[in-house]
């Protein structure tokens, strides 16, 4: 059982973006809902990272608490947004077969750079206003994102994860 489940705030958000009477969600509950998705996304992957480095047997653990708190907001953004390039920087083509990044690695990578600042604006923006249109995709996009990030091939999967512990030099 992953530490946060990431089902979890997906059933949250979709909870909050769904009307309990009449009229539309408050734009606390929208908002808190696009928040939910990200997370939901960030623990996936923070889970992931942890199991494969210290093994999901090890939960319990210190260790296992250092490396999933390894996984910083910015170093996923910043990662994730280099794997979205046209042209892959040339410090990661090592870490991936024949230089070349998994079209699903890509597309898991696409969903976390647009996750990002929309959780952000979401938190922080007095100005920013969401629509159900707005959380039903970003909810629709991080399940999607997670059910990827369990499906994309080991190598590739170990290479992100890995990344997204260790800096490459």
């Amino acid at each position: 059982m992953p530490v946060i489940n990431p089902s979890h705030l997906l059933d949250q958000a979709t909870k909050l973006a769904t009307p309990a009477g009449p009229g539309a969600p408050r734009q606390a509950d929208y908002r808190r809902a696009i928040s939910a998705a990200y997370y939901a996304v960030f623990h996936a992957i923070a889970t992931a990272a942890a199991d494969d480095l210290i093994g999901a047997t090890q939960q319990h653990t210190h260790r296992y608490a250092l490396a999933y708190r390894s996984v910083a907001h910015n170093d996923l953004k910043k990662l994730c947004d280099a794997l979205v390039r046209r042209s892959i920087s040339p410090n990661l083509t090592p870490y991936f077969t024949a230089g070349a990044i998994d079209p699903d690695l890509k597309k898991i990578a696409s969903v976390v750079s647009m996750l990002q600042p929309k959780r952000n604006a979401a938190d922080y923006d007095p100005l920013f206003r969401a629509t159900a249109t707005d959380v039903t995709f970003v909810i629709l996009e991080a399940r999607g994102a997670i059910t990827l990030l369990n499906r994309i091939p080991p190598a590739a999967r170990k290479a992100f994860l890995a990344l997204m512990i260790f800096d490459p030099r």
